[in-house]
């Protein structure tokens, strides 16, 4: 985003932040009651526009949002959405992505309030690389002539019971409510917004086999060091590496495995 949707939208999260710092609110609700008018702005093109229009009032579209919500989402939901379209925005998207961060950083909210983010956190993690690895359900998951009931069930039969409520819910709205874009890029959206919960970044690190308790927590305390923020590890363990480990931190790869070693040295020597 650029210029005033950016504003918008840091003005957006403040004022979440401000809402589920209370206790008294039910931040579950409030992600559900999101998500629904993510899809409603998403479906009606011509009530976005409207709710973005540069030239119209921000009081007056801020009326029209609580006279259509009023009585279908809680008053909480209201005052966000209103507060909003009162903010000005470059382009009418803006305005959806903006609502749906939301929801899905409410819904993270709820899972850090009852202890489970960091399982969430690995949970993301661990389903995008079962994505990766099985091409099959990849394009079920993905099939645009496959109805959205028939995506969910799937889901569920694959997510029920073995991942925290929140996961479920935030890989099913991913799902079923693409929006224009893949399937990896969704999940990793996901995965940064849980880390922000905490302010940390997440690291990726493949080994060739499972690191000892004390191995993991001399990495993250490192790298901690390195990026001056608290670093969350995914674990990924490749035998193809063949030994030590490769770290990626955003667009930053650290790699010291063998397998790399030896490759730099076999390219050497072809040279």
């Amino acid at each position: 985003m650029n210029g005033a949707s950016r504003e918008a939208l840091a003005a957006a999260r403040e004022r979440l932040d401000a809402l589920t710092d209370s206790t008294s609110v039910d931040v579950a609700k409030l992600a559900e009651e999101l998500a629904a008018v993510t899809a409603l702005l998403q479906r009606e093109v011509s009530l976005r526009r409207v709710l973005t229009d540069p030239s119209q009032a921000g009081e007056a579209k801020a009326e029209l949002a609580g006279r259509l919500l009023r009585g279908q989402v809680g008053g909480e939901t209201v005052d966000l959405i209103s507060g909003m379209v009162r903010s000005r925005w470059s382009q009418s998207r803006d305005l959806v992505d903006s609502v749906e961060e939301l929801a899905n950083t409410a819904d993270l909210t709820a899972a850090q309030r009852s202890g489970d983010l960091d399982d969430v956190e690995d949970e993301l993690f661990r389903f995008g690389r079962i994505v990766a690895s099985d091409k099959e359900l990849r394009a079920a998951l993905t099939n645009r002539s496959a109805s959205n009931a028939a995506k969910g069930e799937l889901l569920r039969s694959l997510l029920g019971g073995k991942a925290r409520p929140v996961t479920e819910r935030v890989i099913v709205r991913l799902v079923t409510q693409p929006r224009g874009r893949s399937l990896e890029a969704g999940l990793e959206s996901l995965s940064k917004l849980a880390a922000e919960r905490r302010d940390r970044m997440v690291a990726v690190v493949t080994s060739a086999v499972p690191l000892s308790d004390q191995q993991k927590q001399r990495l993250g305390a490192a790298l901690a060091k390195i990026y001056g923020r608290p670093m969350h590890l995914n674990l990924d363990v490749d035998p193809t590496v063949l030994g030590g480990i490769a770290v990626r931190v955003g667009d930053e790869l650290i790699n010291g495995t063998i397998a790399e070693r030896l490759d730099e040295a076999t390219r050497r020597m072809a040279g």
